[in-house]
Protein backbone atom coordinates (compact mmCIF):
# COMPACT_ATOMS: atom_id res chain seq x y z
CA UNK A 1 0.00 0.00 0.00
CA UNK A 2 1.36 3.22 -1.26
CA UNK A 3 2.18 6.23 1.69
CA UNK A 4 -0.25 8.67 1.83
CA UNK A 5 -0.03 11.77 -0.17
CA UNK A 6 1.69 14.97 1.54
CA UNK A 7 -0.64 17.37 -1.13
CA UNK A 8 -4.19 16.25 -2.27
CA UNK A 9 -4.57 15.55 -5.75
CA UNK A 10 -6.64 18.30 -6.13
CA UNK A 11 -3.68 20.96 -5.03
CA UNK A 12 -1.44 19.33 -7.22
CA UNK A 13 -3.83 19.33 -10.45
CA UNK A 14 -4.43 23.37 -9.47
CA UNK A 15 -0.71 23.96 -9.23
CA UNK A 16 0.50 22.92 -12.22
CA UNK A 17 -2.58 24.30 -14.22
CA UNK A 18 -1.46 27.11 -13.17
CA UNK A 19 1.82 27.09 -13.95
CA UNK A 20 1.45 25.78 -17.20
CA UNK A 21 -1.34 28.41 -18.38
CA UNK A 22 1.01 31.80 -16.60
CA UNK A 23 2.35 34.27 -18.83
CA UNK A 24 5.35 34.61 -18.46
CA UNK A 25 6.35 31.30 -16.48
CA UNK A 26 6.41 32.38 -12.96
CA UNK A 27 9.34 31.05 -10.47
CA UNK A 28 8.38 28.03 -9.32
CA UNK A 29 10.10 28.97 -6.01
CA UNK A 30 7.72 32.09 -5.54
CA UNK A 31 4.84 30.12 -6.99
CA UNK A 32 5.35 27.36 -4.36
CA UNK A 33 5.80 29.48 -1.50
CA UNK A 34 2.54 31.05 -2.63
CA UNK A 35 0.73 28.01 -3.03
CA UNK A 36 2.04 26.56 0.34
CA UNK A 37 3.67 23.85 -0.92
CA UNK A 38 8.09 22.73 -1.26
CA UNK A 39 9.55 24.09 -4.35
CA UNK A 40 10.95 20.70 -5.30
CA UNK A 41 7.53 18.97 -4.70
CA UNK A 42 6.09 21.45 -7.44
CA UNK A 43 8.69 21.27 -9.91
CA UNK A 44 8.83 17.37 -9.76
CA UNK A 45 4.79 17.94 -10.45
CA UNK A 46 5.30 19.97 -13.47
CA UNK A 47 7.81 17.92 -14.92
CA UNK A 48 5.97 14.71 -14.42
CA UNK A 49 2.81 16.50 -16.34
CA UNK A 50 5.37 17.74 -19.02
CA UNK A 51 6.16 13.63 -19.47
CA UNK A 52 2.12 12.58 -19.07
CA UNK A 53 1.66 15.25 -22.17
CA UNK A 54 4.41 13.84 -24.11
CA UNK A 55 6.33 17.15 -23.82
CA UNK A 56 9.23 15.46 -22.14
CA UNK A 57 11.30 12.21 -23.30
CA UNK A 58 14.01 12.05 -20.31
CA UNK A 59 10.84 10.74 -18.21
CA UNK A 60 8.30 7.96 -17.35
CA UNK A 61 4.85 8.63 -18.19
CA UNK A 62 2.28 7.80 -15.17
CA UNK A 63 0.80 4.87 -17.11
CA UNK A 64 4.32 3.57 -17.81
CA UNK A 65 5.41 4.06 -13.92
CA UNK A 66 2.61 2.31 -13.08
CA UNK A 67 3.13 -0.50 -15.84
CA UNK A 68 6.63 -0.77 -14.74
CA UNK A 69 5.18 -1.21 -11.45
CA UNK A 70 3.26 -3.83 -11.37
CA UNK A 71 5.69 -5.84 -13.86
CA UNK A 72 8.21 -5.56 -10.85
CA UNK A 73 5.69 -7.24 -8.16
CA UNK A 74 4.95 -9.83 -10.64
CA UNK A 75 8.71 -10.58 -11.47
CA UNK A 76 9.35 -10.73 -7.37
CA UNK A 77 6.07 -12.72 -6.74
CA UNK A 78 7.56 -15.30 -9.66
CA UNK A 79 11.23 -15.27 -8.19
CA UNK A 80 9.20 -16.01 -4.63
CA UNK A 81 7.46 -19.15 -6.78
CA UNK A 82 10.31 -20.46 -8.55
CA UNK A 83 12.35 -20.28 -5.53
CA UNK A 84 9.86 -22.78 -3.92
CA UNK A 85 9.30 -25.23 -6.64
CA UNK A 86 13.18 -25.22 -6.89
CA UNK A 87 13.21 -26.10 -2.52
CA UNK A 88 10.49 -28.86 -3.53
CA UNK A 89 12.03 -30.61 -6.04
CA UNK A 90 15.04 -30.82 -3.95
CA UNK A 91 13.26 -32.09 -1.58
CA UNK A 92 11.31 -34.68 -3.76
CA UNK A 93 14.11 -35.40 -5.65
CA UNK A 94 16.15 -36.71 -2.20
CA UNK A 95 13.08 -38.63 -0.65
CA UNK A 96 13.02 -40.97 -4.03
CA UNK A 97 16.38 -41.10 -4.35
CA UNK A 98 17.29 -45.26 -4.12
CA UNK A 99 20.80 -44.99 -3.44
CA UNK A 100 21.06 -43.53 -0.21
CA UNK A 101 21.10 -44.71 3.13
CA UNK A 102 18.02 -44.36 5.63
CA UNK A 103 18.37 -45.34 9.10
Amino acid sequence: MPAPRKYPLELRERAVRMYRTAEPKPVIRRMAEELGVYHEALRNWIRQAEADAGERDDMLTTAQREELAALRRENAQLKRSNEILKAASAFFAQELDTTRRRY
